[in-house]
């Protein structure tokens, strides 16, 4: 039997897909948008969710809405905000009980998924457009939200360290969008571009849970009435390419630690058959704490309060993230250098490579135990046209060889390097 059960199939103007499991007592509900990262259209999209759950046509405020899954016993609903690749996508998500566990027989999954609807489908309006008093607040909070980046230095060193890499491109965009536009926005604009997302975004709608004997295509043809997609979309991100100069940026602020954080290109992403090599790679070069840049930085030259690595899968990038003293900078820079040509000498073991597997099963099986986790490791096969099942990369990984992993080191090439300094450090 599949870890994970994936039935899939077209609805309307979505893909519905379904993935039966008695393992919760609850059911999970995520519907995501998908839509090109544009200059244009970036923040409108950033702002949109958060006005789509806080008022509809039958439950006009955040109370409203509140109070109604309180009776769904105790339901939770919530947006959020992604960029995988060259995409933006938007994502709602509900958990409510499921009703077998209940001692009334009501029928909650067509109530629950009938309140989800009317949030993404039947937003409070007024004289046809959204609710400008909702508009407003949530202008606000979005202003809050970016200048929340400013406040957390390492968020802010991985976003200028995206446009540094991405100057011209929509990567270099952030998923939150541009607070010069908010004031842009109003009631009138967001709601035609409500209509557009509606009518051309690609929809995947998931629901995990034991949904044996439930007729869910009927209900969501009626309750999500959306315009049949002319045709299926072919867009995928195009992985950065290697051709590149290193380039250093540098950054002064009134910051008592130094974020230092570097972009290398890999040419590998999520669709290719070097992704699990890539993948191990990672793991035994900065993903993991037995990782040469945890113990060669942090632990042996005790250079760094923290220095790890992650994998963009969809871009094909290595971002290294390390917390160093200003006057480490030079020395930092030339021990992560070390680390990556060491790699890509096969400067590591069997066990090594055992180990970085062992914890690539564990954290992708810890993934699954999750139905939001289930939904994520899909999700990455609607992003990249390529869809992998978990015993399909169990497997992949556990075949990655060292030639392998020496292979894909080699074509690791370093792009940027982004220091955030104290002012006037040297």
């Amino acid at each position: 039997m599949a870890i994970i059960p994936h039935e899939k199939s077209s609805c309307g103007g979505l893909t519905l897909h379904k993935i039966q499991t008695d393992k919760y007592k609850t059911t999970t509900v995520v519907m995501q948008f998908k839509s090109r990262l544009s200059e244009e259209t970036v923040t409108k999209r950033a702002l949109l969710p958060y006005v789509l759950q806080s008022g509809t046509e039958n439950y006009p405020s955040s109370k409203a809405l509140r109070t109604e899954l309180e009776k769904l016993y105790g339901a939770t609903l919530g947006v959020d905000l992604a960029k995988k690749g060259d995409f933006h996508i938007m994502t709602f998500r509900m958990d409510f009980a499921n009703e077998k566990f209940l001692s009334e027989d009501k029928p909650l999954l067509k109530k629950a998924l009938g309140l989800f609807a009317d949030v993404v489908m039947n937003p409070k309006k007024v004289d046809g457009v959204f609710d400008s008093s909702i508009v407003d607040k949530e202008k606000r909070t979005l202003k809050q939200r970016i200048q929340s980046i400013y406040d957390d230095k390492m968020r802010y060193s991985n976003m200028r360290l995206t446009q540094e890499m991405f100057p011209n491109e929509p990567f270099g965009l952030h998923v939150y969008g541009v607070k010069d536009q908010i004031d842009q926005i109003d009631a009138k604009n967001l709601y035609e571009y409500y209509e557009k997302v509606r009518n051309e975004d690609e929809i995947d709608l998931y629901f995990v849970g034991d949904l044996e004997h439930i007729s869910i295509k009927d209900l969501v043809t009626d309750l999500f009435p959306l315009k049949e997609r002319t045709e299926a979309s072919s867009d995928i991100t195009e992985k950065a390419p290697l051709e590149v100069k290193e380039r250093e940026v540098q950054e002064e602020q009134e910051i008592k630690q130094g974020k230092l954080h570097i972009g290398f290109r890999s040419g590998v992403s999520y669709a290719d058959d070097a992704y699990y090599a890539l993948q191990v790679f990672n793991g035994m070069f900065g993903g993991f704490s037995h990782s040469k840049l945890f113990r060669n930085v942090r632990e042996k030259e005790s250079l760094a309060y923290y220095a790890a690595s992650r994998y963009e899968s969809h871009k094909g990038l290595i971002i290294v993230m390390s917390g160093i003293e200003f006057k480490n900078y030079n020395k930092t820079v030339d021990i992560i250098k070390e680390q990556l040509t060491a790699m890509q000498n096969g400067d590591f073991n069997d066990e090594e490579m055992n180990q970085t597997k062992t914890m690539i099963r564990n954290q992708l099986l810890e993934t699954v135990d999750d139905a939001r986790g289930m939904v994520e490791l899909l999700y990455h096969g609607v992003v990249s046209q390529k869809l992998r099942s978990l015993e399909e990369w169990l497997d992949g990984v556990e075949a990655v060889t060292i030639e392998d992993v020496k292979k894909v080191a080699d074509q690791v090439k370093l792009d940027t390097v982004y220091f955030l300094k104290g002012e006037g450090a040297e």
